[in-house]
């Protein structure tokens, strides 16, 4: 089963998701703050990391910055309701969802098993599975994206993004249709739709073209390279 490491600085909320992830069957890790977060993390690899943003010495913002310097291992932040600043930030330097403190263990289990399932898709034989629009090709059986030939790093959230907007080049997507193509139905805020697509942005940009256009009011489009 997927193990996840479970990070926060309270012991009590610590024991409550151990207790509730070993009951719907993963294996659990902890640690009690950042530092060590990361030594827990190189130590044990997990699938999947709940990481809370609040924590002293060394924060969630800047544990989420360093796993992603090397992996792109799913991370759920757990934040406190008036932090949403730190929330957005979380998820633009590469958190795939978050929940709101307090929140309900069946919710942020029901999340755990959604992200995971996004990232743990079975490599399946498509028809068809590259895709290519303009200097973008995408790979559905192996996850990886490229741009002009070169490798695109890219978390699982973002590929599925990508491989949505460019499923169908120029159309309008809609947030709702996003959520029915990205994110596996489940929902997910307008902010972290946002927040996902300024990432992935910012890599297409890094790697030499951004070719998401924002239409407002109706949702995101892919520019075709003429």
């Amino acid at each position: 089963m997927p193990k996840v490491l479970v990070v926060d600085d309270d012991t009590n909320i610590r024991e409550v998701l151990v207790f509730a992830l070993q009951k719907h069957g993963y294996t659990t890790v902890e640690a009690g703050d950042g530092d060590q977060a990361l030594s827990m993390f190189e130590a044990s690899r997990p699938d999947l990391i709940l990481l809370d943003i609040m924590m002293p010495e060394l924060d969630g913002i800047e544990v989420c910055k360093r796993v992603r310097q090397s992996s792109n291992t799913p991370i759920i932040f757990m934040s406190a309701m008036d932090d949403d600043a730190d929330m957005v930030l979380g998820l633009e330097i590469g958190g795939d969802d978050y929940v709101a403190k307090p929140f309900s263990v069946r919710q942020l289990i029901a999340r755990v098993k959604a992200v995971l399932r996004r990232t743990d898709q079975p490599v399946v034989s498509h028809s068809n599975p590259i895709i290519i629009t303009g200097n973008l090709s995408l790979n559905r059986d192996t996850y990886q994206a490229c741009y002009n030939d070169q490798p695109l790093t890219l978390t699982v959230t973002e590929f599925n993004l990508l491989g949505t907007l460019m499923s169908a080049p120029t159309k309008v997507f809609s947030r709702s249709e996003l959520i029915d193509h990205a994110y596996d139905g489940v929902i997910v805020s307008d902010r972290t739709i946002d927040s996902h697509i300024r990432r992935l942005r910012k890599k297409l940009t890094n790697a030499g073209e951004d070719p998401i256009h924002t239409v407002h009011g109706a949702g995101y489009s892919l520019r075709v390279a003429e």
